[in-house]
């Protein structure tokens, strides 16, 4: 059995909006309680706005998104502002920092889909250029929710340290991978490839299954908040860990996997993590 610990919990409280870490909360069937609980909507294209289409969403990573459950979420604007979720005149200030008009919504809209930008396109053709795109669906495994696919995304400090190792000194990566729960583990980097199918047990009651590596779009490379546009942070899982997540992908640089809440708990800093 590989045992360790939590040693980072962070939720999103709006979706591709930077997120907070936070000392303990409540795991469900819909992830962390207040990880994307709310979106923004394109009013052009109804679709939902994601930071995974840079030369239109990138600026979405200048915003960061605290609080909620039970209180509004609040928001961080560029320039220092705050705004509750709760304001009539958020989706106007948000609809101005985002440079396209948006909608800030706490319900998936039927049918709702994102657009996900070919992330060596991106690399190849810079931010502002319009590249190929891949449309999908939300919540794959939790349905009705601004999931990509699941509910969970964690990750190893193994993992972190050995891409951070490929990166400039200061670069990130935490912020850059956006996990949920980040785990202190008895394991090589991109062991996680191989806890697929398995249970991970977090805390006295958590449990989750391990459902695939996640495969990384153009996000970790672009400016998140103060931390600068890095390439490298997509080229070096490229290099170091390029696998197939799920059958008929065909091979993806991934970081960390996607789970599933198999029984829900709370869970803190420091709880005890096993791997089944």
């Amino acid at each position: 059995m590989i045992s360790g610990r939590l040693a980072q919990l962070r939720r999103y409280p709006v979706k591709s909006l930077l997120g907070e870490r936070i000392p303990a909360a409540e795991v469900g069937v819909a992830g962390v309680v207040g990880d994307r609980a709310l979106a923004l909507l394109d009013r052009a294209s109804g679709r939902v706005a994601s930071a995974k289409q840079p030369h239109r969403w990138r600026d979405l990573l200048t915003l960061r998104a605290t609080g909620g459950a039970p209180d509004p979420v609040r928001i961080t604007l560029p320039d220092g502002r705050h705004l509750s979720a709760a304001d009539p005149a958020v989706d106007e200030a948000l609809s101005a920092a985002a440079g396209h008009e948006v909608i800030l919504v706490d319900t998936l809209p039927e049918g709702a889909t994102l657009l996900r930008s070919h992330p060596d396109a991106v690399l190849a053709a810079g931010l502002t250029d319009e590249v190929p795109a891949d449309e999908s669906r939300l919540g794959a495994v939790a349905p009705g929710t601004f999931f990509d696919f699941a509910p969970i995304h964690l990750v190893t400090t193994a993992t972190l340290d050995r891409i951070a190792g490929s990166l400039p000194s200061g670069a990130g990566t935490v912020d850059r991978y956006r996990p949920n729960l980040v785990l202190d583990m008895e394991t090589e980097a991109f062991a996680e490839n191989d806890w697929v199918g398995r249970e991970l047990r977090v805390g006295p009651d958590l449990a989750l299954a391990v459902l695939a590596p996640t495969p990384r779009c153009a996000v970790p490379t672009l400016a998140h908040g103060p931390l600068p546009r890095e390439a490298e942070a997509l080229r070096a899982p490229a290099r170091l860990n390029r696998v197939e997540p799920l059958p008929g992908m065909g091979p993806q640089p991934c970081v960390g996997a996607y789970a599933r809440v198999v029984r829900a708990g709370r869970v803190a800093d420091g709880d005890r993590v096993t791997l089944g």
